[in-house]
């Protein structure tokens, strides 16, 4: 696949991962979406449910995961790429390990919670990663959810 083609694909996908992002801002969740994607299709969609749950595992990446593994009848998720519109918390950058993710792309680093803040990476060793796809956007919706929360 060329690399015009991939960063096509990549920022519509990542297009999709922010609408669900939107969406969870629209509830007033932090806002971060995620898809999943096998073979050029989205297979899975969600957006963080922490407080609609009441449940602190459940972010967008956590549900799209578990999603996607519903509808590949499957524990693994080889040939799979997540995008979300948040690097990844610890917890859920060690899910795609166990997933056996084939790549991950996000959109926004996160120098507080982000998987990268660790001294070790907790992706699988053959997960390849992408990252800054629509990242003004989604920073700039994150910077607007918190910036609206410190003022209730």
């Amino acid at each position: 696949m060329s690399l015009l083609k991939q960063h096509m694909d990549d920022t519509y996908f990542m297009r999709m991962a922010f609408e669900e992002a939107q969406k969870a801002y629209a509830v007033k969740e932090v806002p971060v979406g995620a898809v999943v994607v096998s073979n050029g299709k989205i297979i899975a969609r969600a957006h963080n449910q922490v407080e609609r749950l009441k449940d602190a595992t459940a972010h967008a990446e956590m549900l799209a995961l578990s999603a996607a593994f519903n509808h590949l009848g499957g524990k693994y998720l080889p040939g799979c790429t997540l995008y979300v519109t948040l690097e990844p918390c610890l917890m859920c950058a060690s899910a795609t390990f166990w997933a056996k993710l084939s790549r991950l792309v996000f959109a926004a680093s996160d120098s507080k919670l982000g998987y990268t803040t660790y001294p070790f990476h907790p992706l699988h060793p053959q997960t390849k990663t992408d990252a800054g796809i629509l990242q003004l956007e989604s920073e700039q919706l994150l910077k607007t959810f918190f910036k609206n929360l410190r003022k209730v």
